[in-house]
């Protein structure tokens, strides 16, 4: 039973963690280049899109931790520090995306359709550049926020240290 869970947390976290993390990514160029051309449909399309991908993938999400608790459960792991700061961590991931990602790329695609057909900057646009450029800048940091946040549970969950279960 124990490696059927195994194989359900990894394959969870492959296919839902991943395309968030991805999507995550790419949105902060598209948006600056989406600040740049706001009414190029293509891009303001593609910012939908990903965000979109963002949005459910980050609800499908919520079968990692719960398949990994179960899998820390059958190994007999709970209480092992490593997993104890990879749930801390994952639950920090989840806080970044659900509270400063999202929202953000809520703002920013807010901002450019609210550009759209304006040239961004222009005296009577909604937004400001610098507000557009902080955003971005905003987004893309708390981006790579969540994304190390991830890469340091992958290392945690690979190298177990202290763990007496092999690695």
């Amino acid at each position: 039973m124990t490696k059927f869970l195994l194989s359900l947390h990894v394959i969870a976290a492959i296919l839902a963690v991943g395309p968030v993390t991805v999507a995550a990514s790419m949105f902060p160029p598209v948006l600056r280049k989406a600040q740049s051309a706001p009414d190029d449909t293509g891009v303001v399309a593609t910012l939908r899109v990903l965000h979109r991908i963002c949005r459910s993938y980050a609800a499908v999400g919520i079968a990692v931790p719960v398949f990994g608790f179960a899998t820390a459960q059958s190994l007999g792991v709970l209480g092992s520090p490593w997993l104890l700061v990879s749930m801390v961590l994952t639950a920090a991931a989840a806080v970044v995306l659900i509270v400063v990602v999202l929202p953000q790329q809520e703002s920013g695609l807010a901002q450019v359709e609210a550009a759209g057909g304006e040239s961004v900057g222009a005296p009577d646009a909604p937004t400001s550049v610098g507000a557009d450029r902080r955003t971005g800048a905003r987004l893309a940091m708390a981006t790579g926020v969540f994304n190390l946040l991830w890469v340091t549970v992958t290392v945690l969950m690979i190298v177990r240290p202290g763990s007496t279960t092999g690695a």
